[in-house]
């Protein structure tokens, strides 16, 4: 039987290169992380915090059809319906009151784009109403 000792060698000279990946990627993450905080407009952070629910909302809801019961199947449809089209609602209410967006969205005010957020919402949640039966 040969010593384990040999194992244990290639393990350490594998453990501080994939520490330092992992550090690297860390770092990166943080420096993300500290760029979104300093430079997001109060605005658009809001706007990411309601996208992010709806992202969990809709998996949430997915999980649940999954693994639960997917009985009222037009209510899990309706409901699932809901998060996306008001998530591209959001992030198209997102990409147009971007400051850095002006450029593209000339002729588009800050509250025309919410104008139309809140008119697609409203059409958009009368379907879903409908669709519910």
């Amino acid at each position: 039987m040969p010593p384990k000792s040999s194992s244990t060698t290639t393990a350490s000279k594998a453990g501080p290169s994939s520490s330092s990946t992992r550090n690297s990627s860390n770092n990166a993450i943080l420096t993300l992380w500290n760029a979104y905080m300093e430079e997001t407009p109060a605005r658009l952070k809001l706007i990411d915090a309601f996208l992010f629910f709806l992202m969990l909302s809709g998996i949430i809801q997915f999980v649940y059809c999954v693994l639960i019961s997917s009985f009222p199947f037009n209510a899990f449809l309706a409901g699932f319906g809901s998060c996306v089209g008001q998530f591209v609602l959001t992030a198209s209410l997102r990409s147009q009151v971007n400051p850095s967006n002006k450029d593209e969205f000339k002729e588009v005010s800050p509250e025309r784009a919410f104008a139309d957020f809140a008119l697609g919402s409203v059409v958009l949640h009368f379907f879903v109403f409908n669709f519910l039966g």
